[in-house]
């Protein structure tokens, strides 16, 4: 569904992409693994259109992300933030709701109202909770209030952008659990950006290692434990010995 053939992406002197190909099958899960500063929020975004690449192609069911009507490729996305991204001055049922209330997907009130709670329900949270403010929940509940949002339009492709940052491990596992379930229910392509390996290997059908502008490995998660690749078995270790430079 998302192919990227010898995507280049620079600011300045800095070279963040280096030629990265990489192809997400359609109704598959994708996690894109790699350090801080590697690149992979810069890939996310060249692949909605946030961000022109320098050269190298973006393709999605074979049509260039750049050409065509940006309102129709980008109503066939969700997206689920690192840090939530909730608007603090709306409650909960209008944050799940925005896409549902605006633009061309723009639905009645009542009707938003009900698709909101029907998906606060789908990732565990009651219909009480319509009604308050993100401020008032937990980290966790915001993190699910996001999910929400992020399945409310019913698109064919989520993003995760570090799903369980700032989570306690059992409510990490929660998360997990959830997108898994989810991706799988709905048929959708997703891709996630995480340190998190526990996520990994919960989310992911297929891992890719961005290191040094482009992709260093990438396979079947089962495939992972043996891959062989110095890059990737450091990263799965957390080992300061390696090819990877630990900044200090």
């Amino acid at each position: 569904m998302i192919e990227m053939k010898d995507v280049h992406k620079a600011f300045g002197d800095n070279r963040v992409l280096q030629g990265v190909n990489l192809t997400i099958p359609s109704g598959t899960s994708m996690v894109i693994i790699g350090g801080s500063g590697t690149g992979k929020s810069v890939a996310l975004k060249c692949i909605l259109g946030l961000i022109s690449p320098d050269s190298g192609t973006i393709t999605l069911d074979g049509q260039d992300v750049t050409k065509g009507d940006r309102d129709a490729f980008l109503a066939r996305f969700g997206m689920l933030f690192q840090g939530g991204a909730l608007f603090d001055s709306l409650p909960v049922w209008q944050n799940v709701a925005f896409r549902l209330l605006r633009g061309s997907l723009k639905k009645p009130w009542d009707e938003a109202r009900e698709i909101a709670i029907e998906k606060l329900r789908r990732v565990g949270l009651k219909s009480e909770q319509a009604d308050k403010f993100p401020a008032e929940l937990s980290g966790g509940m915001q993190k699910r209030v996001g999910l929400a949002r992020a399945i409310a339009a019913e698109p064919e492709i989520i993003f995760f952008d570090e799903p369980t940052t700032g989570l306690d491990p059992i409510m990490s596992g929660v998360i997990n659990d959830l997108i898994r379930e989810i991706v799988t229910e709905m048929g959708a392509t997703a891709m996630t950006i995480t340190h998190d390996m526990t996520s990994v290997r919960a989310i992911a059908d297929n891992v890719a290692m961005l290191h040094d502008g482009v992709i260093q490995w990438t396979g079947p998660v089962a495939e992972m434990d043996k891959s062989g690749d110095p890059y990737l078995d450091q990263f799965i270790t957390g080992s300061a010995e390696g090819p990877i430079e630990a900044v200090r």
